[in-house]
């Protein structure tokens, strides 16, 4: 395993599980010490668990992004206490599944407090941290976020708002050497989508769809993650990886 993130300080939200804990792993395997925040003290100290025990260095911080003013004090409180903060990765996510006809205001507005409003605050604060000596921000998006998707029209719109944003805090952060920039996954096996993938018809007409034949692993998004927030990307912001074997690349017309 290389080293590309020795000495560094590395934040990771919704690290608990899935995306966001297979990104505190590698980050932390790479050399970083890796800070894991999620709404859920149990399952980040877990994470931290199994990191510690390989070895490596990462600590757990209780704190819900949808929370300004705790978000905030959490980077601040991380910038303080480890002297900086060089890679922020915005993984939190939270969504309403439901019509447009049925959805409320209120299940319409849960689908920007942590994706749209956490990533922004998140993004706000570590420019300012970073302003002194640069770092890098990988946002996480989602293929709904470019694709029409029926019966999640508010998640949707909530990552095609963080694809652009990041686009904008590129374009800010560049003077100070601060990129931003976005992962893009399809279908990838985590505690959120286990329940659809435990059904083998739903599992099958899935993996169809993917030009690969199968839905990512975690494992896999966070190995994009950490080549964007390391200095292999050092010449690279602004931009939208897709990881998701090849499903934003092809148009489905027709299934046997």
């Amino acid at each position: 395993m290389q080293s590309r993130f020795k000495g560094k300080v590395a934040f990771v939200t919704g690290g608990g599980s899935g995306i966001g804990a297979a990104t505190a792993q590698r980050l932390a395997q790479e050399g970083a010490n890796v800070i894991i925040c999620g709404r859920r003290q149990a399952p980040i100290e877990e994470v931290v668990a199994n990191i510690r025990e390989q070895g490596f260095t990462a600590h757990a911080m209780q704190v819900d992004v949808s929370n300004e003013q705790a978000f905030v004090q959490a980077l601040e409180q991380t910038a303080h206490q480890f002297g900086g903060l060089d890679i922020l990765v915005n993984n939190a996510m939270a969504f309403s599944y439901g019509s447009i006809e049925d959805m409320s205001t209120e299940d319409w507005h849960s689908n920007f407090s942590t994706s749209v409003d956490g990533t922004f605050w998140g993004t706000r604060t570590a420019i300012k941290l970073m302003k002194k000596k640069g770092g890098a921000i990988v946002n996480l998006a989602s293929i709904c976020g470019e694709l029409g998707t029926p019966m999640m029209s508010g998640y949707s719109a909530a990552k095609a708002a963080v694809i652009n944003f990041s686009r904008a805090a590129a374009a800010e952060g560049a003077g100070n050497n601060i990129r931003v920039n976005v992962v893009v996954p399809a279908i990838v096996e985590t505690p959120a989508t286990a329940g659809m993938l435990a059904d083998e018809t739903a599992l099958k007409n899935t993996n169809r769809l993917i030009p690969m034949g199968r839905v990512g692993r975690s494992d896999e998004l966070a190995s994009a993650i950490a080549f964007l927030a390391s200095d292999d990307a050092s010449y690279i912001t602004g931009a939208c990886l897709p990881v998701d074997g090849g499903r934003s690349a092809v148009l489905i017309t027709a299934m046997d």
